[in-house]
């Protein structure tokens, strides 16, 4: 399962981004898209199961949102849906190969715990 890879990887990313601030971090927002061959409930998955070896991360939680693949027709401009794994304009019908969204897998946001402050 690869995602355990991946899930230690983001947060690897997030401790060199976020240097002294990873016991604040409270939720991890993932973009994959539908080709990035990672699926969200996997993900999931390996994240709890990667949040009992790092527990500087019980606090935090993952947010996973898919993007559907785009294509883009150079006839018609245009960016259309792949939908039943054609590949093709949904205005002309034509073929096209030039995928525009659906190939993502990134840290899209990261959020914090606000800080407190102690009044006296």
């Amino acid at each position: 399962m690869h995602e355990i890879s991946l899930v230690r990887n983001i947060f690897k990313t997030l401790e060199n981004e976020f240097p002294g601030e990873i016991d604040r971090v409270r939720t991890i927002h993932l973009t994959v898209g539908i080709l990035s061959n990672v699926q969200p409930i996997l993900m999931q998955n390996a994240f709890e199961a990667v949040l009992l070896d790092e527990p500087t991360y019980k606090n935090a939680t993952l947010k996973v949102k898919v993007l559907p693949v785009l294509v883009h027709c150079d006839d018609c401009d245009k960016d259309s849906e792949v939908k039943d794994y054609k590949f093709a304009c949904s205005i002309c019908g034509k073929p096209s190969k030039n995928v525009v969204q659906g190939e993502e897998l990134l840290i899209s946001k990261v959020e914090f715990e606000e800080e407190k402050i102690e009044t006296i």
